[in-house]
């Protein structure tokens, strides 16, 4: 068996025609449902987008939550250790 043979899985020629084939098929789909390949490439830009705005939104509730929580834990300690610190 040929390196190139190993590589492909097959044939060149057997793999050249499934891809012949695999490619017209979904192109078919493709045009059935009118996508294009820029369709495709801008949906999963907007998706990582999405995703990547969702991260900084959490992060943006998680610090919200914590300064929310600092403004009422920070004085009470501080009071707390300065009425210890007199006895």
């Amino acid at each position: 068996m040929s390196e190139l043979t190993r590589f492909l899985g097959d044939t060149p020629f057997r793999v050249f025609l499934k891809l012949v084939v695999v490619s017209f098929l979904v192109g078919i789909a493709m045009s059935f449902f009118g996508w294009s390949p820029y369709d495709i490439f801008y949906q999963l830009r907007d998706f990582v987008v999405q995703i990547w705005n969702m991260g900084f939104k959490a992060i943006d509730r998680f610090v919200g939550y914590f300064l929310l929580g600092a403004a009422v834990v920070i004085p009470v300690f501080v009071v707390l250790r300065l009425l210890s610190y007199r006895r």
